[in-house]
C-alpha cells in the first residue's frame, strides 16, 4: 500500500543497537567508543569507527550532555588566517579531537575581535573546554574566567590555577637552532627578519635569536624592520639588507619572508648562499622547491596539538594531565640557501 498523500515516510536514523551489531560488539562498547572511554582495544575501536561511519551514525549530543554533563566537544579561538603555521596547527588539532572522540567547535578572532569574545561565543554553543591557537596581543591583558579548562598555545592568557595551562612549541630553541647554524658555517654574526611584533610567536623567534649570539660572544646587529608574515615584507627587508655589505647570514621568521629577502638578494646581485646564507622557519612545502631550495626550522605540529588536545581532556575528565614536554623536537632541514662564509680578500 502506497504511502498516503501529503505524507513523506522517513527512515528511522541509526541506533547505537544498528552499530553495535555491524560492528559485532555490544552496546556498551559502542557506547564506551563514542564517548572516547578507556579499556577498549584499538582493534575494536576500529570495526566500532568504520560501523559508525558506514552508518552515518550521529550521536545525541543533547542528550549525552544530560547523561555525561559534558557535550564531547572542544572549542578552538583561532586568528581565522590562511598562514601557514596556524592553519597547519589548526588541521592537527582537529585531527587529535577526531581521535579522541571529541568533535570540534570553531570561532576566529577577526579583525578587531577580540579573543574574550570567541571564547563566549563557544561557551554559548556548549563546550567542555577551550584551545587558544596561536593568540596574539591585541594590547589588553587576557584573563579568562572561563568555567571549563583552558589550554593556551601562546602566553597571552592569564588563565586561572587549576582551570588552564599553557602548552606550547618552543619558537626561542628553533630560533636558536637556525641562528647556531649559521654561526658554526664562520659568518661573524647573524641578521634577523622579525614576524610582527604583536605574535608571541615573533617575539619567541627573537628572543631565540638574540640568545643564540650571545651564547657565541656574536655581535648583535639591530633587526630589520618587522614583517607581517609575507613574502612582500620579507623583500622589502631583504632590499635594507641587501645595501649592507656586512651583511652575510639571515635568519627570517618565516619561510615567507625568507622567500621574499632570496628574491630581493638575488635583485641586488647577492648571490645566495655565496654571498648570503638565509634560513627560514616552518618548512612550508614550497621551501624545497625555489631557487636555491631552502635551509628552514620547524617543530613538530602534530606532536604539539596531540599533545595539547591530550592535556585539555584530562583536564575535563578529571584525570592526572600527561607529563608536560620537555621540549618539543627541533628539527633543522639543511639545503642550498646556507653555505660557508665566503672568505674576503683585501
Amino acid at each position: 500500500m502506497g504511502t498516503p498523500a501529503g505524507q513523506v515516510r522517513r527512515r528511522r536514523a541509526p541506533g547505537m543497537t544498528e552499530v553495535a551489531r555491524a560492528a559485532g560488539v555490544s552496546q556498551k562498547t559502542v557506547s564506551r567508543v563514542v564517548n572516547g572511554e578507556p579499556h577498549v582495544s584499538p582493534e575494536v575501536r576500529d570495526r566500532v569507527l568504520r560501523a559508525i561511519e558506514e552508518l552515518d551514525y550521529r550521536p545525541n549530543n543533547a542528550a549525552r550532555a544530560l547523561f555525561l554533563g559534558r557535550y564531547r566537544r572542544i572549542g578552538v579561538v583561532s586568528l581565522g588566517t590562511a598562514l601557514y603555521g596556524p592553519s597547519t596547527l589548526l588541521f592537527a588539532l582537529e585531527r587529535a579531537m577526531q581521535r579522541t572522540g571529541y568533535s570540534f567547535a570553531l570561532a576566529g578572532t577577526l579583525e578587531g575581535q577580540r579573543v574574550s569574545v570567541a571564547v563566549e561565543a563557544l561557551l554559548e554553543q556548549g563546550v567542555d573546554g577551550i584551545v587558544l591557537s596561536e593568540p596574539i596581543d591585541d594590547g589588553t591583558p587576557l584573563a579568562l574566567s572561563a568555567d571549563v579548562p583552558v589550554v593556551s598555545l601562546g602566553e597571552s592568557a592569564q588563565l586561572a590555577h587549576g582551570a588552564g595551562v599553557v602548552v606550547g612549541a618552543d619558537g626561542a630553541a628553533a630560533a636558536r637552532v637556525a641562528t647556531e647554524h649559521l654561526l658554526s658555517l664562520g659568518h661573524r654574526t647573524v641578521w634577523h627578519i622579525p614576524g610582527p611584533q604583536n605574535w608571541f610567536a615573533a617575539r619567541d623567534r627573537l628572543r631565540g635569536w638574540r640568545e643564540a649570539l650571545a651564547a657565541a660572544g656574536a655581535p648583535e646587529p639591530p633587526p630589520a624592520a618587522a614583517g607581517d608574515w609575507s613574502p612582500a615584507s620579507g623583500h622589502a627587508a631583504g632590499r635594507q639588507l641587501a645595501r649592507l655589505s656586512d651583511v652575510t647570514a639571515v635568519f627570517a621568521a618565516n619561510d615567507d619572508m625568507a622567500i621574499g629577502a632570496l628574491r630581493a638578494f638575488a635583485e641586488a646581485g647577492r648571490s645566495v648562499p655565496g654571498d648570503v646564507s638565509v634560513v627560514g622557519y616552518d618548512d612550508i612545502p614550497a621551501a624545497a622547491y625555489i631557487s636555491p631550495p631552502l635551509t628552514t626550522v620547524r617543530h613538530d605540529t602534530e606532536a604539539l596539538a596531540d599533545h595539547a588536545v591530550d592535556v585539555l581532556i584530562a583536564m575535563i575528565e578529571g584525570r592526572p594531565a600527561p607529563t608536560e614536554h620537555t621540549g618539543l623536537a627541533v628539527e633543522l632541514t639543511v639545503r642550498d640557501s646556507t653555505g660557508p662564509v665566503r672568505s674576503r680578500t683585501t
